[in-house]
This record gives C-alpha cells, sequence and structure tokens, in this order.
C-alpha cells in the first residue's frame, strides 16, 4: 500500500528511513517554519471539507517516525486522538511514544488494507500519495482510502510551488526536462526516480481522482503556486 513515506524502520546505523524527507527542513530553520504554516493550514482545511464529529472514527495513513512540528499533522493536532488509527510501514516506536494514544498498526507496502469498506468516518493522508511508487501503486493507495472510509482527505505538496519541497531545488521542477539533471547535479539522484518521488500537478492528482470530487489548493496559499493541493471524498451523503 504504501512505500517509503511511512513510519521510519532504523537501518544499521539506526538512520530512520523516513529522515530523508525533511533533509531539505533543518531543524528550526525557514523551511522548517513554513512547512508548519502549511501544514497548520492543512489541517484547518481538513477540518473544514470533513467536518469531523467527536466519535468519529480516523484513518491516518503514513505517518512518520520523525517526531517534530512539521510531521504528524492530525496526532499533533486533532482534539480526540484516541479516534485514530495511524498506519506506517515500520514498527513505530517513536510514533507510539510520542502519541500513546493513538493506535498504530504496521502494514505492508502495496497491499490492499486490512480494514473491512467503509470501516471509517474518514480516512486521511498528508504528502504520501507522491511517496508510494508507480502510477498504478498510487491508484491502489487512492482506491484503498475510498474503499475503508466514507469521507476521504488527501493532501499532496504541488510541483508548481516555486521551491521543490523534497529538495529545495527551485523552478527546475517544473519540468522533468530540467528536474532529473537538477537532481543529478546536486547528488539527489534518488528524487528523480518514480519510486520515491512522483511530482504531483492538479492535472496529475485529477487522474487519480473519483469523477467528480473537488480538488483545491491548500498549505501556502499563492493561487496556482500554492504550496499543496487537496483531493476530498465524500461517500457519506445518501444516494
Amino acid at each position: 500500500m504504501l512505500r517509503p513515506a511511512a513510519p521510519a524502520r532504523r537501518g544499521r546505523r539506526g538512520r530512520r528511513v523516513d529522515e530523508k524527507y525533511y533533509q531539505a527542513m533543518p531543524s528550526r530553520s525557514l523551511s522548517e517554519k513554513l512547512a508548519i504554516a502549511a501544514r497548520d493550514r492543512i489541517y484547518d482545511d481538513f477540518i473544514r471539507f470533513c467536518r469531523p464529529a467527536s466519535q468519529d472514527t480516523i484513518l491516518d495513513i503514513g505517518v512518520s517516525d520523525v517526531v517534530n512540528d512539521a510531521a504528524n499533522m492530525l496526532e499533533r493536532k486533532y482534539p480526540h486522538p484516541e479516534r485514530i488509527t495511524a498506519l506506517g510501514l515500520g514498527r513505530g516506536d517513536d510514533f507510539r511514544a510520542a502519541f500513546p494514544q493513538v493506535a498504530y498498526t504496521r502494514i505492508a507496502p502495496n497491499q490492499r488494507l486490512p480494514f473491512a469498506d467503509k470501516a471509517f468516518a474518514i480516512a486521511a493522508s498528508n504528502a504520501v500519495l507522491e511517496h508510494v511508487g508507480s502510477p498504478a501503486d498510487q491508484v491502489l493507495f487512492v482506491g484503498e482510502l475510498v474503499r475503508v472510509a466514507r469521507k476521504v482527505f488527501i493532501s499532496v505538496p504541488n510541483r508548481y510551488f516555486p521551491v521543490e519541497h523534497h529538495t529545495a531545488i527551485p523552478v527546475l521542477h517544473f519540468w522533468d526536462a530540467t528536474f532529473a539533471p537538477a537532481c543529478r547535479w546536486l547528488g539527489k539522484n534518488e528524487w528523480a526516480d518514480e519510486k520515491n518521488l512522483i511530482l504531483m500537478s492538479r492535472r496529475r492528482l485529477r487522474t487519480l481522482a473519483p469523477p467528480g470530487a473537488p480538488i483545491d489548493y491548500t498549505g501556502l496559499r499563492l493561487g496556482p503556486f500554492s504550496s499543496n493541493l487537496v483531493l476530498f471524498v465524500d461517500q457519506s451523503a445518501p444516494h
């Protein structure tokens, strides 16, 4: 189901796998402050779109074992953490310690989620879809969220934000023909591989969305250059 964006597994030297997603965002830096501001506004949009009730169950797909103010948006802000089930690829030791009221489930990558249809009121993911792997893996990811929840909130970095989120490369990421050479020149080849990152535009997100599902800008709002995009699916209304 997920690929590398979820909770960290520690390597031989104890490094968390998902630490690489924060390499362009040093602690207390301007980039971290902007990321926190963006995610706070994404959270506000999550509340506005999903309107969760206190009793609603929420599935959060792709949490991080890097515990800081820019990660794990729902667990950090939502007032009813006991209603959240968080999913990730690793053991999630640091995550469990930081958020003891949240149920944590470890899952395998690119597999169906271990839940019944419409088991949750809401399913959410932030900055995960772009990392799950191939286009087919993205289709599976979106389809599984739509299957297990009545409302789905998926937010991703916007390709056309002026600075690329993972590499801090400005503008050159707007085009594949310039992004890949820039990654090679800066020694960041892994980000030019779709197994690690598929840059997301509104048009790209539309190809993965159920018919009629709205797509909007979120995060740091700059019109078409906003920092993030959100896809919202509402299957709760009676037909």
